[in-house]
């Protein structure tokens, strides 16, 4: 695929947030991107004049019931056997952060065996609980199947900012040790809490700043397509968004978040 013919689908409805600035972030990289709400689609629009799908950050609906749902079974009812489609051609799909918690409602991760009818994992309540906005670590655990982090060296540390209420990752409990396994053994592990240094959080508090089980910030589905991370990449696109940067010396134009980015727009023209 060429350049010119990758077109980005922002999608959002009430409540979403940061999607002007994911949609910027695609542009930035010379890719067609626009912000399209939900209802274009079911009146004029079609999903599938899209190469990419995106759910940015935000409070879908208010987040009423539990972060995600009512966003999900909209999508169910109003455009489920489109995003079918979406999935079994293989285009690629990123959720950040209640883009994230909704993939994982509609049943698109982790999607051991596909499409699933019913959430397999839960993003609930940060233990401690309370909004967290702050900037993290996070340490690439991918060894090659996720498409977007295709550039991300196997054990890099990034930065990025998290702002969540409702991020701790959980597997049912009598499961979550053979879930886990199996996250890992099929590569579908890509970010975890760490340190500065890049030792694992544990579990512990701030590094792991929502208590997520072993400390998971990010997953992809078995064939690496669909990608959700509750980090916001695109807050971190510009070396200038970093709290810091004011006693900085500049070294970089752009942030850890392009990465994400531009490793999907390469998998897709083929230059990684």
């Amino acid at each position: 695929m060429k350049l010119e013919d990758i077109k980005v689908c922002v999608m959002r409805v009430g409540g979403t947030n940061c999607d002007a600035e994911t949609a910027r972030a695609f542009q930035e990289l010379g890719v067609k991107a626009e912000v399209v709400h939900v209802n274009e689609f079911v009146e004029r629009k079609s999903l599938l004049d899209y190469s990419v799908l995106v759910f940015p950050g935000g409070f879908s609906f208010g987040d009423y019931v539990r972060s995600g749902v009512m966003f999900a079974r909209h999508l169910s009812a109003k455009m489920g056997r489109e995003i079918e489609i979406f999935v079994d051609e293989g285009r690629p799909i990123l959720g950040i952060c209640n883009g994230f918690q909704i993939l994982v409602e509609f049943g698109l991760l982790p999607g051991f065996e596909g499409m699933s009818t019913y959430p397999e994992a839960t993003l609930t309540t940060n233990e401690p609980a309370g909004f967290r906005c702050e900037w993290i670590y996070l340490r690439q655990e991918n060894r090659g199947k996720c498409a977007f982090t295709s550039k991300i060296p196997h054990g890099k540390v990034l930065r990025m900012p998290i702002a969540h209420g409702e991020g701790r990752w959980l597997f049912p409990k009598e499961k979550e040790q053979a879930l886990l396994e199996r996250l890992v053994d099929l590569d579908m592990l890509v970010f975890r809490y760490c340190d500065k240094e890049g030792k694992a959080a544990d579990g512990k508090y701030p590094q792991n700043p929502n208590g997520s089980f072993f400390d998971i910030a990010g997953i992809c589905n078995p064939e690496g397509n669909i990608f959700g991370l509750m980090p916001h990449p695109e807050r971190a696109m510009y070396w200038w968004q970093q709290p810091d940067w004011t006693r900085q010396t500049q070294l970089l134009q752009y942030g850890d978040g392009k990465l994400i980015f531009q490793s999907i727009i390469d998998k897709l023209t083929k230059k990684c």
